[in-house]
This record gives C-alpha cells, sequence and structure tokens, in this order.
C-alpha cells in the first residue's frame, strides 16, 4: 500500500495568496517539508501603442523598496476570463483600451517556491483613456520604442523578471528566433 501524502498545512491567508506546508516526496521514497506560496495566476500585458513602440510602467514596489520600469500586469483575484483580466489590468494602470488582444504564452514566475503562473497578452490598436488605478497604486506611464525596451531588457534599466522574460519572448518570436 503506498504511503499517502499529508495535506497541506495552512500556515498564512491573504486576500492574494496563501502560503502552506506540505510534504515532497523525494526519489529516494523520503520525504521532506517544503513551504510553498499558493497563489491564483496572474496576467502580463505587452502593450504596442504603435509597430513600434511599447508601454511601460514605472511601479513603486514596496517589497524591494524601489520603483521599478514594467510592464503592466496583475493578479486574476476575480471571475474573469484571462483576456479580460489583461484588458482589466491594462485600463487600471495605463488607461490604454485594446481593440485587439490576443494570448502570447504563459509561464511560471519562481517554481521554486512559488504556484504562479503568468500568462501573456499582446495589447493592439491602443485608445488612450483614463488610468483607473486601486487604491494605493503608484504607477505612472512611459512609451518607449520598442528596440529602446529591448535594450533596457539587456542592460539592467528593466530589472523585473516578467517584463525581461516577456519583452525578450515576443521579441525573439518577432525576429523568427523562435516559434
Amino acid at each position: 500500500m503506498a504511503d499517502a501524502i499529508d495535506p497541506d498545512e495552512l500556515l498564512l491567508e491573504t486576500r492574494r495568496f496563501a502560503v502552506v506546508r506540505r510534504q515532497e516526496r523525494c526519489a529516494d521514497g523520503t520525504s521532506r517539508t517544503r513551504e510553498v506560496v499558493l497563489h491564483p495566476g496572474s496576467v502580463v500585458v505587452v502593450p504596442m501603442v504603435s509597430p513600434a513602440r511599447v508601454c511601460l510602467v514605472e511601479v513603486v514596489r514596496t517589497a524591494v523598496g524601489m520603483t521599478l520600469l514594467e510592464l503592466p500586469a496583475g493578479t486574476l483575484d476575480r471571475e474573469e476570463s484571462l483576456a479580460d483580466a489583461a484588458r482589466r489590468e491594462l485600463i487600471e494602470e495605463t488607461g490604454y483600451r485594446a481593440g485587439r488582444i490576443e494570448p502570447a504564452g504563459s509561464f511560471w514566475m519562481s517554481p521554486g517556491i512559488l504556484r504562479e503562473r503568468m500568462h501573456l497578452f499582446m495589447a493592439h490598436d491602443l485608445t488612450a483613456g483614463p488610468q483607473a488605478l486601486e487604491p494605493g497604486e503608484q504607477i505612472t506611464t512611459r512609451v518607449v520604442d520598442w528596440d529602446e525596451a529591448v535594450a533596457m531588457c539587456g542592460d539592467g534599466r528593466i530589472d523585473d523578471a516578467k517584463t525581461i522574460a516577456a519583452i525578450l519572448l515576443v521579441d525573439a518570436r518577432h525576429r523568427g528566433r523562435c516559434v
């Protein structure tokens, strides 16, 4: 009879995530304890203001004590489709409304400790409008040339992982370097 793995032990529950302790079965048959952050997932949007310009956001990030240059993104914290969540986050953080939004992939954020799948979207045919920031958010928009955004990922001006991954993935696909 196979040994059952104990259910997760809830350590912390917040509005956006939970931290659990779980037993992980090792290849040698033993088990070890791991703490895991359970997250509902998120979206990140590449807002193409024109074929050669992208809208980034400067976001005050309390966790790192800095303002970071990022793509608009947010947590899946309500009942809506992934595309609708991407549209919502785009409007909230930039004010832009997308005439067309398309999925462009997904990836795990930090799978060693975090169960968060981020879904990447491209936004095209944008119409400008006012931001709809959530209370306390400190976000300003910054439109840059696409090639400059790619360069920023390489030289450290952009050091947010999701933004680097999204921009370089989209750029590689656009240049035919990956499928």
